[in-house]
């Protein structure tokens, strides 16, 4: 999509894709990645998401990538940070409490520039990406993270004659037709949310489905599920 389609949108303040507080689904299957306190996490398209915050106080170290260079400086002066700058060309690093947001183009994005990482939060990435630009999104992504970096994915699935995205419908099997080469694909959750999204239902959606995905390497042993799950 345009770049310009986002700083406006950023601009206009139309932003509803962005939660006063962190994701649910994050804090509810973060714990079925295979990671530990320590280990740095990549959030792709990360806007000034609580995600952020609520990651490092999990005791992760945390890297964002965003275009808008509105939602970077909100992100800080929300959460009160007052961060370091830094000009890494093509990118703006802006660095804070090990929080590290590269304000640029994601597909400019190289595993040098991005460091190492240990996994992937995909909340707002994959899904606002209109359906030709989904492969070289997902094509994209892995080229930057290390082989196997695990993966916890959300997405909206609807019916997408009914409305023009973004945020966009991604369904289960082109999820699997992204992915699936390279990790093995667990539905995680599933539900029906358009009765508590009256602006999904003013825009004419019958329904509206919320999906979350672990992406774990091929052969990698499958984990217990704990009680909370």
């Amino acid at each position: 999509m345009d770049p310009d389609f986002w700083h406006q949108r950023w601009r206009r303040g139309e932003i509803g894709w962005h939660l006063p507080h962190p994701n649910p689904h994050l804090e509810r299957y973060w714990h079925r990645l295979p990671v530990t306190p320590g280990d740095r996490v990549f959030v792709p398209l990360c806007g000034k998401t609580h995600d952020l915050m609520w990651l490092h106080r999990q005791g992760h170290p945390v890297v964002g990538v965003e275009l808008s260079p509105l939602a970077v400086s909100q992100f800080f002066m929300e959460q009160r940070l007052r961060p370091e700058e830094q000009a890494r060309p093509p990118f703006r690093c802006f660095r804070a409490a090990d929080i590290e947001l590269l304000c640029g183009d994601f597909f400019e994005l190289t595993r040098q520039r991005l460091g190492r990482v240990q996994a992937v939060w995909d909340r707002a990435a994959l899904i606002a990406m209109p359906p030709e630009l989904r492969p070289r999104y997902a094509r994209h992504l892995l080229q930057v993270v290390p082989p196997g970096t695990p993966v916890l994915l959300a997405t909206m699935e609807y019916p997408q004659v009914e409305m023009a995205g973004p945020p966009f419908s991604v369904a289960e099997t082109e999820v699997h037709e992204l992915f699936g080469d390279a990790y093995r694909l667990e539905r995680l959750h599933a539900e029906d949310i358009l009765s508590q999204q009256p602006r999904f239902q003013e825009r004419g959606l019958t329904h509206l489905v919320e999906k979350v995905y672990r992406l774990l390497p091929k052969g990698e042993a499958q984990t217990v599920a704990s009680p909370r799950d």
